[in-house]
Parts: C-alpha cells; structure tokens; sequence
C-alpha cells in the first residue's frame, strides 16, 4: 500500500516493494513514451544537483510532476514532464519543440551553467538519459580563445525489443551549437532588441536489440556517458585477501602457542580455586580478581554494542538482498529505500542487545538506557542532515528534501524505530540471564603498574584501526567512487568476502591487543577493545579527505558539506559495527582463557 503526501514540488508516493520489484512496460507502435526531464548540475559535483526547469529552457505551460518513491526523492529527483512526443517506434526528424527569447540575465545563466560543465539527466521508462547542456572550448594562450555554445538540436537514439524499450541515449554529434558570447547571434539564433532568439529542436530514431527487456541493465551498464573507473584490479584484490590471510595466520599461530605456554606454566601449581592463582606470579592470571570488573559508563558502552549489532545486520541484509539481484540499477535510489526500511526495522536488534547486556552488568537505569541507544546514532544524523539539507536549501538543489519527505522520515522513526527500540530492550531486559564470569571478582580493585608507551590506548587504536582498514583499502576505493561518483556497483560478491573479511582482522586484532594489555597486569579492557578496532572508522575518514583532494574532481559548499557530512557519518557506523565486534571477540576470548585456566 502507498502513503501519499503532498510536498512543494509533487506527489510523494512511498512504495518500497516496487523499489525492488519492478513490472514490464509494454508498449504498442505509436503508443505515446514519456519522457521526464529530471535534474542538472556541475559534472564533477554528483550531489550538487538543481531542477532541469531552473534553467531557461522549454517547458510546459503547467509543469506536472511524477510520483516519485522515497528513495528517488532521497537521489535529488525531481522529474517532470517534457514538451518532448516520443512515440514508440516511429522515428522522428528535426521536430520543432519550442522557440524562446531569452533575456540578457537568462543567457549568463546559460552561460554559467555551460562554463562549469553542467550536464542534464533525462528518464525514459525508467532508464537514465545524460548529455551536456552546452559546449565550451578554450584554445590558446596569446591570443586566448573562449568559446561558449548552446545545444539546441538533441537527437535521441532509443533501442527496443519486441514490446519494450530496452536503453536510450541522446547524441548531438550531427548539430552545432549555438554560440553565446556577448549575447551574440549565430547558427540557429536571431539577435533581438528583446533579446536572443532560440529555436529547440530534436529527432528520435528507434534501433531494435537483441536483448530482452530482462537483460536491459547490462546495456546501461556497459554505457559509457560517464568514465568507467571501476575496472576490477583481481591483482590488488587477491593480493589484498593473501594479506589478510597470513595475517590472520600470523596472530592465531603465535597467539596460541603463547597461550600453551601460559596454561603449561600457569598450572604447575597445585590444583585449586581461583583465589589461590595470584600466589608469587605475575601477567594475565594475577588480575583475574578484576577482569570482570564491570567499566563505568555502562550505559553508553551498552548503547555502542546495541547500535553496532543493528548496523551489522543491515549491512548483512543489505549485501544479501544485492546479491539475490533485488536492486535494478534502473531503479533510482532502491538501495536508500531498502536501507530506511532495515534501519527502522533492525531497531529491535539494537535495543535488545543494548538492555540484555546492560542488564547482565548490573545496570539500573534502563529506560535510558533505551533513550540513550535509541539517540547514539539518530542524534548525530538528524545534526548532519540539517546542516547539509540547510546548505542545500539554501542553493535551491534538488538534494533538500520537500517538508513532506522530512515528516514521512520522521513518521518512520518515530512510529517504527523508537517503537522497536523500546520492544526489543523490554524483551532483551527481561530475558537477561546473569553474567558468566568464570571468576569471581573482589571488592578492592588491584592497582594498576605503569605500562610502557606502546601498551598506550592511542599505541592501541593505531594499530587496531590500520590493520583493518588495510584490509578494506582496495575496496574501498570503489565504494566511494560509487557513492560520491556516477558508478554502477555490482561487485556485490567480493564486497560480502571483504566484509567478511574486515570483520575477521578486527576479531584477531582485538584479541591479540587485549591479550597484551592483560599480560601488563592492566584489567581496563572493555573500552579499550571497543576503541582499538573501533579507531578504524578515523582511518575511513582520513581516507575520505584524501580521496576528496585527490581522487575527485568536487569542490564548492554544496558538495563539501554532503560530502564531509555523510563521511563522518560513515566513519562513525564502521567505528560502531568494529567496535562491537571486537568488544565480543575480546570477552569471548578472557572467557575462554580465564574458563581453561580454572578447570585445569
């Protein structure tokens, strides 16, 4: 069922299953094919976006709007429909579609626009169409040549099979463009007292193709508008994964002969409870008096490992459902939709983990507990979207959500999120068993001895988080050119064994760092196995900033505040999901070893 609302620029219709699923147009010959003009912007800027009718151009009388799903609205969409007559399978030559006079102000808009490279996005049953609004040469050095042109003609190129429209791409190598220097006249212009005359034109020509309409997103895929940079480097990958591997090998060979010698030494004494270990020895068996000693800030750390076990799900969910092909690279925004959707839905996870850990510690304030997990990551959102959706805003782009989208979202987390929240910390409170510590722990905290500079918690956090970010590295590189580019991902594969992967370092890492820091007689592990994987989230961003100088090509306010914005946000979800990973492997481990050391 659909949920209506109506915003400032159309109807908002919220369908999040024909996000994923998505049903065949057929047309007949001569049957009508929209076509919807959509958005324009800088072509370095992806996220800087503005409405096509921003630009003076033809447009209709009454500009009437589609229904758009969340997660179109969610891209910067706003499509509209065109003076353009499209019918299927009837070519057309030379059409005339409007004739307009545009003042001295319109033509520096265009002008403008042309200089910083702005590009147009057309949709046609479904399938994205781009092409520059204008032509721009400079040339020499004395004397200087500046050239601005205007297109005018478009000649669209559109491919079916049988009933259906399989790709379409606009091309303009068979016209000329209209020069815009000083407001001058040219080729397809007439100088005015009022101003300049344009005439717009455009052509269609249909192609038929070999592929169904099942197979169309491969056509997109292979479609070259934008620079493909995405070209799979298995050298780097394979290497990457040999890496890890040995890696990992590394740390369970050596760790585990350091533990046999351990127990082998350890349990020479004679046999006895564990009040009697601490006798004339030193390293990780002195302390076991303290190492279940519970941490201060109970409530946030449990808040930490509730919305990081809820960030692991989705993730989980989200490479799952890419990889049964539920996402259609013809579908604007389906994997924001799917993302809204799991996010609101794994909420329970978050609060249930959170309660159920928070009350096996001991912990009384639970309510807010709940609040407090609830908020860990929502707060920090809703901070970083009015910032940016302000910017945007204030720049008139596309990005700014309508007032209905913002009330829709809302809506969701607060008659589905927080709701869930509540009901998974209830259950998870009420089914807490006690915590199983295989040794008691006494009233009196042993005193710390001073540890060396490289048992530090920054010594720490530095090596935690670099080792899995090295992991992540090579992938990571096409992640952002997906999300602040143009790119198709569809290498949903080799994501999840990175992910694997990157879950699996931060496990072994957290290990083998709190083991280090038990042998120095220092029981304070529990922030700090959140905090030396955790730190990986600060090895993303420092990442995102080079990758924003010298990587891309963005710049301004508009696409630096999107950009930094959502890194910080990213940055602080991977903190979260390594964070609790490690927490676990660090108490599954002290469980592990402290449980053996007592049976022996």
């Amino acid at each position: 069922m659909c949920c209506c609302f109506t915003g400032s620029y159309c109807i908002l219709v919220l369908c999040l299953v024909p996000q994923i699923t998505w049903a065949t147009v057929s047309y007949k010959q001569g049957d009508p094919v929209t076509l919807y003009v959509n958005k324009v912007g800088p072509y370095h800027n992806p996220q800087e976006t503005y409405h096509y009718y921003t630009l003076p151009v033809c447009r209709p009388k009454e500009v009437h709007h589609k229904s758009l799903s969340l997660g179109e609205v969610l891209d910067g969409d706003r499509m509209a429909e065109s003076l353009y007559e499209i019918k299927f399978r009837e070519n057309t030559e030379k059409k005339l579609l409007c004739q307009l006079t545009l003042t001295e102000k319109e033509v520096d808009q265009l002008r403008e626009a042309i200089e910083e490279l702005y590009y147009f996005e057309f949709v046609l049953d479904d399938i994205p169409i781009w092409g520059f609004v204008g032509y721009m040469e400079e040339s020499g050095f004395l004397p200087h040549s500046h050239k601005v042109g205007l297109w005018t003609h478009l000649d669209f190129n559109i491919e079916y099979n049988g009933n259906s429209v399989i790709f379409a791409n606009v091309s303009v190598k068979d016209s000329k463009p209209v020069p815009l220097e000083d407001g001058g006249a040219g080729h397809g212009a007439v100088g005015t007292g009022g101003g300049l005359a344009l005439s717009f034109s455009y052509s269609v020509h249909w192609f038929e193709s070999p592929l169904n309409h099942a197979r169309r997103a491969e056509r997109l895929r292979d479609y070259s508008f934008f620079p493909k940079t995405l070209e799979i480097h298995w050298l780097s990958i394979i290497n990457s994964l040999v890496l890890v591997v040995l890696l990992l090998g590394f740390v369970i060979i050596i760790l585990m002969r350091v533990l046999k010698n351990d127990f082998a030494r350890y349990n020479v004494e004679e046999e006895g409870g564990c009040d009697d270990l601490d006798q004339g020895d030193n390293g990780w068996k002195i302390i076991h008096t303290d190492v279940f000693r519970f941490p201060p800030y109970k409530s946030l750390l449990c808040a930490v490992l509730g919305v990081g076990a809820q960030f692991l799900t989705l993730a989980t969910g989200i490479i799952v459902m890419a990889l049964l092909g539920m996402f259609n690279v013809h579908r604007h925004g389906a994997i924001n939709s799917a993302a809204i959707m799991l996010y609101a839905l794994t909420s329970c996870v978050s609060g249930y983990c959170s309660c159920s850990f928070y009350t096996q510690i001991h912990g009384q304030r639970w309510v807010w507990n709940i609040i407090l997990t609830s908020s860990l990551f929502s707060a920090p959102l809703f901070l970083t979207w009015s910032v940016v959706n302000s910017v945007h805003w204030w720049s008139g782009s596309t990005q700014a959500l309508p007032a209905s989208t913002v009330l829709l979202l809302l809506g969701a987390w607060v008659l589905v999120g927080f709701p869930l929240t509540v009901i998974g910390g209830i259950v998870g409170k009420n089914r807490a068993g006690n915590f199983q510590a295989p040794c008691r722990t006494r009233n009196i905290a042993r005193q710390i001895p001073t540890q060396p500079w490289y048992k530090h918690t920054a010594v720490h956090m530095a090596i935690g988080g670099f080792l899995p970010f090295s992991a992540i590295s090579v992938e990571l590189y096409y992640i952002f050119a997906t999300v602040w580019g143009r790119e198709h991902y569809t290498l949903y594969g080799i994501l999840l064994c990175v992910f694997a992967i990157l879950l699996s370092v931060g496990a072994c890492i957290s290990v083998a760092l709190t083991y280090f820091l038990l042998s120095g007689e220092d029981y304070r592990w529990w922030w700090r196995s959140v905090l030396s994987t955790g730190s990986t989230g600060l090895f993303i961003f420092v990442y995102s900033v080079f990758y924003y100088r010298n990587r891309s090509s963005m710049s301004g306010l508009v696409q630096s505040a999107e950009f930094f914005g959502y890194s910080l946000l990213t940055a602080l979800v991977f903190s979260l999901m390594l964070g609790t990973v490690s927490f676990w492997a660090s108490l599954v481990f002290i469980r592990y070893i402290y449980r053996s050391l007592k049976m022996d």
